[in-house]
């Protein structure tokens, strides 16, 4: 029997970024150095012939880079449409390729024991549909305006996961003649059939990451052994003329800008060093050396993203950045929303590991005189 599987990957997940405010969709956050999409097609792909992942292709296909692996192909507005998309690619191979059984899989379920995949398979030798579940241990309460209304009965209740396992011919038809609902699974459309779906045991290990907590859980199965680093970085421009003041990535109004070789932005160059520092990989002129013509009047954000790759490069996690700006003016505080929000950007990490703050030195030395504006800035990192 061929095995395909679909990789569902086009979700936004609305309630993961609620969570955490995070401009990265939760199927391509890194876990453990690789994207946590990346685990989830590399759980699958011992256990089936072909793999079909379905959402963004350029995402799909930086993520997935290596892999043998189909083209992918775009999703829709709500899950059901996604697996009509993925059930359709299959169906246009040619006749001898099509599989026989596929596999629906979240792509945000990077942690699938390869004996629940192979369980699933199993069962579809005797049944039309198969899911993983895991029965549910807790007492369940039915709420109504902030009370308990009643006590639901939790023998005969279950947890279903993916992979969900089904023939393909009838799981595409049933695709094709289902009315425009958001179902939640592909059982479903069984059920409302009258097919039968078996229920193979789950794991408690294959975690749909939904919240934020639920990264904690997955990073402490999945993620090697990271070890705290902490780095330092401090920089100093000096006001110059006919310049724009460009500070943690935000244009600030102000009458004079920054001299430097670059866009003198003194906090993202401050945390650039600090993120090197952390990695023991120089300062941020080893990387871009100011006497190269190619960095003059350069974005300063180029030099950040470099240094948020040089972490997921090393298999690491930015736990957090404080930077600190000094200067008498211009007032920082109107900004640092922006400021903290771009770095995030910039690192591929939640704005809730970024602290922007600043500070006046009293009217005394060089920032005191406004003369210039200091930064110091700090970052941990965990590494393995």
């Amino acid at each position: 029997m061929r095995v395909a599987a679909i990789l569902l990957a086009a979700g936004v997940g609305r309630r993961f970024s609620a969570t955490t405010a995070s401009p990265v969709a939760k199927q391509y956050l890194t876990l453990g150095g690789r994207p946590i999409i990346r685990h989830a097609a590399d759980a699958l792909i011992p256990h089936v012939d072909l793999l079909q992942p379905v959402g963004d292709a350029q995402a799909l296909a930086d993520a997935l880079q290596g892999l043998d692996v189909l083209p992918p192909v775009a999703g829709g507005e709500t899950r059901q449409e996604s697996v009509r998309a993925g059930l359709e690619a299959l169906d246009r191979l040619p006749q001898s390729a099509r599989p026989d059984l596929v596999l629906i899989h979240d792509g945000a379920r990077p942690y699938v024991p390869g004996e629940v995949t192979q369980a699933v398979i199993a069962a579809l030798a005797a049944h039309p549909g198969a899911i993983p579940a895991v029965q549910v241990a807790d007492t369940i309460k039915r709420g109504r305006d902030g009370v308990i209304a009643g006590t639901v009965p939790r023998d005969d209740l279950f947890r279903a996961q993916t992979p969900q396992g089904f023939r393909f011919a009838l799981l595409r038809d049933l695709h094709r003649g289902a009315a425009a609902t958001d179902a939640t699974d592909d059982a479903a459309l069984l059920e409302a059939a009258g097919h039968t779906v078996a229920l193979v045991p789950g794991s408690e290990d294959n975690i749909k990451l939904t919240y934020k907590e639920d990264l904690m859980r997955l990073e402490r199965l999945i993620g090697p052994t990271l070890l705290p680093r902490t780095g330092i970085g401090y920089d100093v421009h000096a006001f110059a003329e006919n310049r724009a003041l460009i500070l943690c990535g935000i244009t600030v109004p102000h009458d004079r800008g920054l001299a430097g070789h670059s866009d003198a932005d003194v906090g993202i160059h401050a945390l650039c060093d600090a993120i090197y520092g952390a990695l023991a990989e120089g300062d941020i002129g080893r990387h871009f050396p100011p006497s190269q013509n190619q960095w003059k009047d350069a974005d300063s954000a180029r030099f950040l993203v470099h240094a948020g790759e040089r972490i997921r490069a090393r298999g690491g996690m930015l736990v957090n950045a404080d930077v600190t700006l000094i200067c008498e003016r211009p007032k920082i505080g109107p900004h640092s929303e922006a400021m903290r929000q771009r770095l995030a950007d910039l690192l591929q990490v939640g704005i809730d590991r970024i602290s922007v703050k600043a500070t006046t030195s009293e009217r005394l030395g060089f920032t005191g005189r406004e003369e210039g504006i200091a930064c110091t800035a700090s970052a941990t990192v965990l590494v393995p």
